[in-house]
């Protein structure tokens, strides 16, 4: 099979997935084998084995795979009948393929996972194998011509998966590997990939303790700390400030409601798994909300509206709540109980263009502050599973011409990409980039006919007729949590003034110099600065290297010199030199860098 491009470089990661199936096997012939899909960077393969597998088995492995590699097998492409597929399923006593042959027989392939696609052929009478030597697989290609062709690769994790990313099935175990092209590509990607881990949000939330997990809580339920949530409120604060000038008004929404409004909205059908469910002591059937967009459509319906009255904008901040599984949870990454910077937008299709473009607008400013580049994706519908969708392809038609023409006009460089709408309307997703070159989907901008045809909702337009509103679903941040763990990656936990917990250390040189240091913290107190004043009893070493732990953006070291009050010894964050300023010097710096989110 011939491949180019990007397609060459997909090739070589999922061939490099069958050569560590083939690896596991030589090393362990009782190995049971799940699925192995290509990810970004690389790929990798689960397993069902009778041991755990250590990082010593990992080098094995990859040892294993090249000299799999240098054998320079070819990978040979071969269609059968799914009972010859069976049969030689069961010959290698391979049930997890089995299964999804099974399933393939009984369903058809659109029943199927992404993954596991996969390893099948579309088409209910047929799949394909590939052979590369000794080993065989089910799977659907493409694949390089031979091992040769295979690029620079490293196993880099082992990890716990559940069979088809369900917690009642058995847990597997999952071999994560990266690829490129070259030996340089993948050594630079490698480097990235400990100066990641140097930034974990986990490991540095936990030194910088900003958040804390209680298995008696439950896992995905993160609780923040004083300095967490002040870091949360300061983010807030800062979308309310950009939002509200342009019309948002804030208001509350209860975190249940009966199934009833998710059975209208569409949800229950679509998410029903994903629900928490709650019953009443009367029998009702409750849902603890897993999106806001309902009960704001019901705060629009509570009066009749007017022409005159559009656009109406809610903003909130607000918690929900999805049943996550629990190998699929990460830190603050993803989690069970969400934070949205929400906001929706009742309007006539004709103000779809202006709210759409202020909302791009303000989504700019945002991540500028944060020195975060900004790519745009049009997300629009799988046209080949139109079931996955609400409403008809008038309605999509339209919507999705709507953001490519917002897009266009705000002169905002998109691609567009087919299957990641919402199930009920297309979407704008911004992409940003942190220091590190990594790239996540943050912000969004969601184009929706439907929830309001559902819902019933209308205005009385300048014709005297009753019309239907278009709806806007907007966020900024998206969930909190994960834009918070984000940010302490982005920065390394090195927060810029504005967003530190603690801004100010006050460190006396010895107890002498305690009263002074005291008075001191009270006056930059009382100026607004975040202080902390560290304890006369420890050396002054030790409170700098304290300081420097906690990634505190200024030092004062009050000494004999300092007590005086003419003049501070002030040492910023990451730097070994001192400088000298009186206290009202020192103050305006500060309050100038925090007021300009600097």
């Amino acid at each position: 099979m011939s491949v180019s491009g990007n397609d060459k470089l997909f090739a070589m990661r999922h061939s490099a997935a069958h050569v560590l199936a083939a690896a596991v096997l030589e090393l362990f012939p009782e190995a049971k084998l799940g699925v192995g899909p290509v990810i970004e960077h690389g790929f990798y393969y689960d397993f069902d084995l009778p041991q755990s597998l250590t990082p010593k088995d990992l080098e094995r492995i990859e040892q294993r795979m090249k000299k799999i590699i240098s054998r320079n097998e070819v990978f040979k492409r071969e269609e059968v009948s799914i009972g010859d597929a069976e049969g030689l399923m069961k010959k290698f006593s391979q049930h997890l393929k089995l299964e999804l042959i099974h399933d393939l027989k009984k369903k058809g392939t659109t029943k199927l996972k992404e993954d596991e696609l996969m390893d099948v052929l579309p088409g209910a009478k047929t799949v394909t194998l590939y052979h590369t030597g000794r080993f065989v697989d089910l799977c659907q290609g493409p694949h390089v011509e031979s091992t040769k062709e295979i690029g620079a690769f490293k196993l880099t994790k082992i990890a716990g998966a559940y069979w088809r990313g369900n917690s009642k099935n058995k847990m597997l175990q999952r071999v994560y590997g990266v690829l490129f092209p070259t030996e340089r590509e993948l050594k630079t990607h490698l480097t990235l990939l400990e100066e990641a881990e140097k930034r974990d949000h986990r490991k540095l939330g936990k030194e910088l303790k900003l958040f804390a997990f209680s298995e008696i809580v439950g896992s995905g339920l993160p609780l923040f700390t004083p300095e967490g949530t002040l870091i949360r409120n300061l983010l807030i604060d800062y979308v309310q400030s950009l939002q509200e000038p342009l019309g948002y008004e804030r208001v509350w929404i209860p975190h249940l409601a009966k199934s009833d409004l998710y059975k209208t909205s569409g949800h229950w059908e679509k998410f029903r798994e994903d629900l928490f469910q709650v019953r009443g002591g009367t029998g009702s059937e409750f849902v603890l909300k897993p999106m806001n967009c309902p009960h704001h459509i019901q705060l629009y319906a509570s009066e009749k509206r007017s022409y005159r009255d559009l656009p109406i904008r809610y903003a909130e901040v607000t918690t929900v709540y999805r049943d996550e599984q629990v190998g699929e949870l990460l830190g603050l990454e993803r989690v069970r109980s969400i934070t949205q910077d929400d906001a929706h937008v009742f309007a006539m299709p004709s103000q779809i263009l202006y709210e759409c473009t202020s909302i791009i607008t303000l989504i700019k400013k945002f991540y500028k502050t944060f020195n975060m580049p900004l790519e745009a994706r049009l997300s629009l519908r799988d046209m080949s599973d139109p079931q996955k969708y609400l409403g008809g392809n008038d309605v999509w038609n339209a919507s999705e011409a709507a953001l490519r023409t917002v897009l266009t006009k705000s002169k905002f460089k998109f691609k567009e990409e087919e299957g990641e709408a919402a199930f009920y309307g297309p979407k704008i997703d911004f992409i940003a980039r942190d220091s590190i070159e990594r790239v996540w989907q943050l912000a969004t901008i969601q184009l929706d006919f439907n929830q309001p045809e559902r819902f019933k909702l209308s205005f009385v337009d300048s014709d005297g007729k009753e019309k239907r509103p278009i709806m806007i679903h907007r966020a900024i941040m998206g969930s909190i949590e994960r834009f918070m763990a984000i940010l302490i990656e982005h920065y390394g936990g090195a927060f810029p003034l504005w967003l530190s917990p603690i801004e100010v250390a006050v460190m006396p040189v010895g107890k002498s110099h305690m009263a002074f240091s005291k008075k001191l913290r009270d006056t930059l107190k009382k100026e607004g600065l975040r202080v902390r004043l560290f304890d006369a009893h420890e050396t002054i070493g030790y409170k700098i290297r304290s300081a420097e732990k906690l990634k505190i953006p200024y030092m004062l070291v009050i000494g004999d010199k300092e007590k005086s009050g003419k003049k501070l010894t002030v040492r910023k964050r990451g730097s070994p030199r001192m400088t000298t300023k009186t206290i009202q010097q020192f103050i305006r710096e500060v309050k100038t860098l925090a007021d300009k989110r600097a």
